[in-house]
């Protein structure tokens, strides 16, 4: 979501199904989970089998600007998106607010200014992968770390840190909306999830740390959440024609 804006439409619940042939060589990356009454969809993927990537700007440098625009750009290369998400905060122009990473060019600095709005709730972090190795850090300790990452973008706030919930998501217990996220399992297993039903901050974070067992995650954005993803014969899409910066991507076989 832009930061410093409020979004003033709201998000259709629930997967929609969009149209589209089959993939079924490969078994489809997503599936639905119901956790402490809320419900969501839940990839896996693993980056011994998976070929990750973050994307942002098109060859013209313009940014692809939606997962349905990153999945036709794919299509030109002659490739396809199997499983897209959108991957942290970003300005009016659609450019990353933190960090951003792509093919091991840093196009964006680290953020470690303070402010208003969630990008800024302390700690945030910075999701990365290198190789076939992939984590969620504190900003902070990724400045410490010295990483050379393939690919990282920073959002906020932290999800969960070190087995813990973030230790001032007390006064967020009744605002809800459709977030998304991304937790690690281990080093090459991650687990990107989706609310389709509006949840708080405490739900969300609950999710990663007590149902899908991660010691860290990163909350990427609420309300504009997207995610497209090839599953049985068609595609689940949700608010996969939002218009956001920075997106995760899974490029098929």
């Amino acid at each position: 979501m832009p930061v410093g804006r409020l979004c003033g439409i709201a998000l259709a619940g629930g997967i929609a199904l969009l149209a589209g042939p089959g993939r079924a060589a490969e078994p489809a990356p997503c599936a639905p989970l119901d956790h402490e009454g809320a419900r969501y969809t839940v990839c896996t993927v693993d980056l011994d089998k998976d070929r990750l990537q973050l994307f942002w700007a098109g060859k013209d440098g313009a940014p692809l600007g939606s997962l349905r625009g990153l999945a036709a750009e794919l299509s030109n290369r002659g490739q396809r998106l199997r499983f897209g998400m959108n991957a942290g905060m970003y300005d009016f122009r659609l450019a990353p607010v933190g960090l951003y990473v792509e093919n091991g060019r840093e196009l964006k600095p680290l953020n470690r200014a303070d402010g208003a709005g969630n990008f800024h709730l302390k700690p945030n972090g910075v999701f990365y992968v290198r190789g076939r190795l992939a984590g969620v850090m504190e900003s902070e300790r990724y400045v410490r770390a010295n990483l050379q990452p393939d690919f990282a973008t920073q959002s906020g706030p932290m999800l969960v840190v070190n087995g813990r919930i973030h230790p001032k998501f007390g006064g967020y217990g009744k605002s809800a909306k459709y977030r998304n996220g991304v937790g690690v399992v281990n080093g090459h297993t991650l687990v990107f999830a989706i609310s389709t039903t509006p949840v708080t901050f405490p739900q969300f974070a609950g999710l990663f740390k007590d149902a899908l067992k991660c010691a860290s995650a990163l909350y990427l954005d609420g309300t504009v959440s997207s995610l497209r993803a090839e599953g049985g014969s068609a595609a689940l899409g949700q608010g996969d024609f939002w218009p956001i910066g920075p997106m995760i991507g899974i490029i098929g076989r």
